[in-house]
């Protein structure tokens, strides 16, 4: 009997048999294998999820956040938004229109400057912001804004002595343009007490000017003051820019030259609306310290040598000792002079403030 037979009753040679016990064995390359038990658990779950367009397996999609949360968040940030706006409006107005108030001034004059400062953008001053829309938001307030230079001796004075003189020089500024008695129309008599009491032409304008105020004699040649029944002062600050310079003057005298821009923020008093005016103010002043071994004066006095002013939006009718600035209508038909930038300090100062035609017109305030 041979080693196998076929259906058909023939007989396998002894190769074939042997061939084939092998391949039983070892199992054919092609034949179909029985799957593992976990992988048949694996086919089942995934058989009994639902349809994932096709996404394999390993692929990662991020968690989408909730609906309802993504619109808590943005309310509650809409929320505080508007509360900031209702608490400090004026500083989101500031952010849209370039109004930077916290800037620090700028630096100190040290000399007369060579053109105008450049123009602002247009804005209206307020009570908060009195000095908005003009060059005079970034100067410095009070007497920071008037700069004293190093002292040196000279002539009769050392240098410790003529430090002294340009400290008191400038005290006399401060009490005769910054301080507030003296702007709601007191007499000056702390700015008084440093002219010297020898000085006769001084003597007698400061006698009548405060009595019977002319042309000739006005308080106004060397004060700044407003009449408190009409005019009041907007807030606490009067921004100032200008210097002191100093040189030897006759005789050995220490001579101070004072060149002083005030700005001055006021109201009607008797008014209920919001109308600002700025009235500007540019002062010039030569003191002499003179020796008091050739002069005839007083310790701790100066001899006024020279005085000049020019003002823009303060009156330019009669004399009346106080400045009148016009507001509304009464601004604008007064207002038919030549027009001057009351901010430009390139220049010497004008003696006077209006001419046959009517008041200057400040092309800006």
């Amino acid at each position: 009997m041979g080693a196998g037979t076929e259906p058909d009753g023939s007989s396998r040679s002894d190769e074939e048999w042997e061939r084939f016990l092998r391949e039983s064995v070892a199992g054919a390359a092609d034949a179909p294998k029985e799957p593992s038990a976990r992988a048949r658990d694996v086919a089942k779950r995934l058989r009994a999820e639902p349809d994932r367009g096709q996404q394999g397996w390993r692929t990662y999609t991020p968690a989408q956040p909730h609906r309802r949360t993504s619109w808590y968040v943005v309310g509650l940030l809409a929320s505080l938004v508007l509360l900031v706006v209702a608490l400090v409006p004026g500083r989101i107005v500031d952010l849209f229109t370039g109004d930077a108030t916290d800037s620090p001034p700028l630096a100190g004059e040290t000399a007369r400057p060579a053109a105008a400062p450049p123009a602002e953008a247009a804005q209206r001053p307020t009570t908060n912001k009195p000095f908005r829309g003009s060059p005079a938001e970034k100067w410095a307030a009070g007497a920071a804004g008037i700069t004293v230079p190093d002292a040196a001796a000279v002539g009769w004075m050392s240098a410790a002595e003529v430090e002294r003189a340009l400290v008191l020089s400038r005290d006399f500024l401060v009490a005769s343009g910054l301080d507030r008695g003296v702007l709601r129309g007191e007499r000056p008599e702390k700015a008084i007490a440093l002219i010297n009491p020898h000085q006769k032409d001084v003597q007698e304008l400061l006698k009548s000017a405060f009595r019977t105020p002319s042309e000739k004699n006005d308080p106004l040649l060397l004060f700044s003051r407003f009449q408190p029944s009409r005019i009041h002062l907007v807030g606490d600050i009067v921004k100032t820019r200008g210097l002191l310079t100093y040189r030897e003057g006759e005789q050995g005298a220490l001579q101070v030259t004072a060149d002083v821009t005030f700005v001055y923020p006021v109201t009607r008093a008797d008014a209920g609306d919001d109308e600002i005016v700025r009235t500007i103010v540019r002062r010039e002043l030569v003191l002499s310290w003179d020796d008091p071994d050739k002069v005839l004066t007083e310790p701790g006095t100066f001899s006024v040598v020279s005085y000049a002013y020019d003002m823009t939006n303060g009156g330019c009718g009669a004399p009346t000792g106080y400045f009148d600035p016009p507001f509304g209508t009464d601004r604008r038909a007064v207002e038919a002079g030549t027009e001057i930038d009351p901010y430009d300090r390139s220049g010497p100062v004008r003696q006077g403030w209006s001419s046959e035609d009517g008041c200057d017109r400040a092309t800006r305030s």
